[in-house]
């Protein structure tokens, strides 16, 4: 007796990309116009995947290139642009044989998108680090040398310690570790997406939990950038502790 539609359609459901083919291949002679139409939606998820697995063996090329260093650590920062909230950067040491799909600049992904890759690189990488500086620090020293210092806490706080970094734009100074500064890196290197999704979940998760001290400010949904409902709180109520002075005293 056949199977029928709705059972093939449920091997489809619980199928993983890699069984794809199996399947097409098991049911691409049924003449049934049901699973002729999930054959189709087969391939068609099949196309994505292969698609995916180019995508990502090309954001490869730059850790391909220095395949001779032992552990190749990607850099990447958020919150340089908000109003409030810390300076936050993610280092991570990702293995040789990276399986990770779907890794790329973290402003390209879905929230949904970037808390499932974070788990999956916490999981997956060899180590991680992150680095905070306050908004009072930022204040002190200015924000990019508040993300220089960023970068190097989350840099001392890998173990093991990295013998190549693949930065996202910047050269850090004091750090004795070589350095590649790639333009928009964390849309070409693997490893500094993976850097920049870990900072940015961070710092969002951070920012919804300020938004629950400081419910004024919407900082759940605008995470501290100058959105007008933002800027329009700041003028009623005044700034926070977590304000950066430096970046609001012409808006007050």
């Amino acid at each position: 007796m056949s199977q029928s539609i709705g059972e093939i359609k449920a091997l489809l459901q619980a199928a993983d990309l890699k069984g794809l083919p199996a399947f097409i291949n098991t049911y691409k002679e049924d003449e049934r116009a049901g699973v002729a139409s999930l054959v189709e939606k087969a391939k068609k998820q099949l196309n994505a995947y292969e698609k995916e697995l180019a995508r990502t063996e090309k954001m490869k090329s730059f850790e391909k290139e220095y395949a001779s260093y032992s552990y190749i650590c990607g850099i990447d920062e958020v919150g340089r642009g908000p109003l409030a909230g810390p300076v936050v950067a993610g280092a991570v040491i990702l293995p040789k044989d990276c399986d990770i799909l779907y890794l790329n600049d973290s402003k390209q992904l879905s929230e949904k998108k970037r808390e499932e890759l974070y788990d999956v690189i916490m999981e997956k990488a060899v180590s991680t680090g992150l680095g905070f500086v306050s908004p009072e620090r930022i204040d002190q020293i200015n924000i990019l040398q508040a993300t220089y210092e960023a970068m190097r806490e989350a840099i001392a706080k890998l173990s093991p310690q990295p013998d190549l970094l693949l930065n996202d734009a910047v050269t850090i100074p004091k750090v004795a570790i070589r350095q590649v500064p790639i333009i928009k890196g964390d849309a070409k290197s693997i490893s500094i997406a993976a850097a920049s999704i870990i900072a940015k979940v961070t710092r969002d998760r951070l920012m919804v939990q300020y938004d629950s001290v400081f419910p004024e400010y919407g900082f759940a949904s605008n995470k501290g950038y100058g959105a007008a409902a933002h800027i329009e709180a700041l003028r009623k109520y005044g700034p926070t502790p977590i304000h950066r002075r430096s970046f609001i005293k012409n808006l007050l």
